[in-house]
């Protein structure tokens, strides 16, 4: 179906927009009574463009009414999940047999969009406990396709080296700036890091590319050492389904029959195709905790052109930011990203700490805590001079010990690695 035309697939998306919305009327008590409450009559919602007749699904509104989303009974629930918390307190999704079958399929066509074939090898760098569902859905995705996996977890790079060297795999998946720790560690222990037999490696949490799909500063500085394909993929807990890169690395493609994306500026109108803005998401085809115009708080674009790898799916491109994370200061808007891949040029900073602030008088400010191996004050000084010449910030920077750093980052009550944190 992806490489069919463009208008055919929408029309695919739109049959599936319908059924969908005949189940969340008989089956989502959420849903049901917002139909009810907002005269909705969905046998008139016929198109992806009549979804703006529908008001959007918050993440407030999961938190305050999350029992209500549940289209089944606790009886057909086999897995739990939850959401990370990064904006919020976490909320449970429950997935049926159906649920899980599909969440397998997304994962399936996922790896098959990176070159992944039955008998490869992967090393998933990631958890699958704490009801995390991304290190669950690439287990069953890989088992799927019938690939071998190599269930190593987060962290420490001796251990995945070790297993690299004796399990041989082609692909790992894991967070893009983590390679840096294992490209660090082989170079300490004189392991032929780019000889070991890794092909691509599938990233996750961390963006690849900048707004214009060009390589970010940390994937330069991957690719500089580790010439790897590097394939960017995004996916969360509430839509069960992912966008990923093929081999052109121009955004990662929708699977057209799991979910419906459209991009909304601050008054939720779509935003011209490549224009940047809210990504709002509508699963299709799940039973358990089903979303209609669930707004995802990530800011984003669309790519709507062929795509040279014969797909006519649309792409989503990466994450520039959050939309509860966005910082204003000194009359420069700015995103976390922007900011972690300015330092993500320094070599020399080895953890770093991102902090936000209101002062007594209303503006934001920007301290950023490092951990370097160059301690002089005139490094400190050179960053403070990158910021201003390229974001035309000066935030305060502030040197601490690696041990402290890591202990923000690495908290073992989280899920994913702490490097902003927002005071406001």
């Amino acid at each position: 179906m992806e490489k069919q035309s463009s208008q055919e697939i929408k029309a695919y998306q739109e049959e599936l927009l319908r059924r969908q919305l005949v189940y969340l009327r008989e089956h989502s008590p959420y849903y049901k009574q917002l139909f009810e409450k907002q005269g909705i009559d969905i046998d008139m919602i016929e198109t992806i463009a009549d979804l703006v007749h529908i008001p959007t699904t918050s993440k407030d509104d999961i938190q305050a009414h999350n029992e209500d989303f549940f289209c089944v009974g606790r009886e057909e629930i086999i897995d739990y999940c939850s959401t990370s918390g990064t904006l919020g307190k976490p909320v449970t999704f429950g997935l049926t047999e159906k649920d899980l079958e599909r969440l397998a399929y997304n994962e399936m066509r996922s790896f098959q969009t990176i070159g992944v074939k039955p008998g490869d090898v992967v090393q998933l760098m990631t958890t699958m406990d704490r009801r995390f569902m991304a290190g669950l859905a690439y287990f069953l995705g890989l088992r799927k396709l019938g690939a071998g996996i190599l269930r190593v977890g987060s962290g420490i790079p001796q251990l995945q080296w070790d297993v690299i060297l004796q399990h041989k795999p082609r692909f790992l998946i894991a967070v893009p700036s983590f390679l840096l720790k294992l490209i660090e560690y082989a170079e300490q222990h004189d392991i032929d890091y780019r000889n070991a037999g890794i092909e691509a490696v599938l990233c996750i949490g961390e963006s690849l590319r900048d707004a214009s799909l060009n390589d970010s500063v940390l994937t330069r500085r991957i690719r500089e050492k580790w010439p790897l394909k590097l394939y960017s993929t995004y996916a969360s807990t509430e839509m069960g389904a992912a966008f990923t890169e093929c081999e052109a690395f121009q955004g990662g493609h929708v699977h057209e029959d799991l979910v419906i994306a459209e991009v909304l500026d601050e008054d939720e109108h779509p935003v011209p195709d490549g224009e940047s803005g809210e990504l709002v998401v509508t699963t299709l085809g799940v039973q358990g905790v089903p979303l209609l115009r669930f707004k995802t708080g990530d800011i984003v674009r669309k790519h709507v052109a062929p795509c040279s790898c014969g797909r006519n799916t649309y792409r989503i491109g990466p994450v520039e930011g959050r939309k509860q994370q966005m910082v204003k200061y000194k009359g420069t808007t700015l995103y976390p990203p922007a900011l972690h891949d300015l330092l993500a040029g320094f070599p020399e900073i080895e953890h770093h700490v991102i902090e936000i602030s209101h002062n007594d008088i209303g503006t934001d400010e920007i301290v950023i805590y490092v951990s370097t191996k160059e301690s002089t004050a005139e490094f400190l000084l050179q960053i403070k001079d990158h910021f201003r010449a390229k974001l035309r910030v000066t935030p305060r920077v502030e040197r601490r010990s690696s041990e402290e750093l890591q202990r923000i980052i690495f908290n073992p009550l989280s899920r994913k690695p702490i490097t902003f944190i927002d005071k406001r």
